[in-house]
């Protein structure tokens, strides 16, 4: 919230009537605890927003099989580790061409969902 966008939100909360307004001076006291902790504010809602486990590093590769009658594999290898330099893991997936298309298709989902969200705000 920048600082015309705090004006706008405060302004608003002192004309509010009843429970949920804010007097001018409670208004104030917000104003200056926000300019002066607004980083350290946004610094802890990121920390404990982030997921634990996070996606570290991703490689993946194509096999094709020949003899054995089946059809290529897609390999995919995730390394997830935790902050503050916590030992990794490695998650293996293997797909053939039907579950690739699968996982593409929800990609394809969860960025339509994106979209539509970043066009509401």
């Amino acid at each position: 919230m920048d600082h015309a966008q705090l004006e706008a939100f405060l302004t608003a909360q002192t004309r509010k009537q009843g429970a949920g307004g804010v007097d001018p001076e409670q208004a104030a006291a917000l104003a200056r605890f926000w300019k002066s902790h607004r980083v350290r504010v946004r610094e802890s809602l990121l920390s404990h927003s982030r997921w634990e486990p996070g996606l570290r590093g991703l490689s993946w590769r194509v096999d094709l099989q020949t003899a054995a009658g089946r059809g290529p594999l897609a390999l995919m290898e995730m390394e997830l580790g935790g902050s503050g330099g916590q030992d990794s893991q490695f998650v293996c997936v293997e797909m053939d061409e039907d579950k690739v298309h699968e996982v593409l298709k929800k990609m394809a989902e969860v960025q339509a969902s994106i979209d539509a969200i970043l066009q509401r705000t």
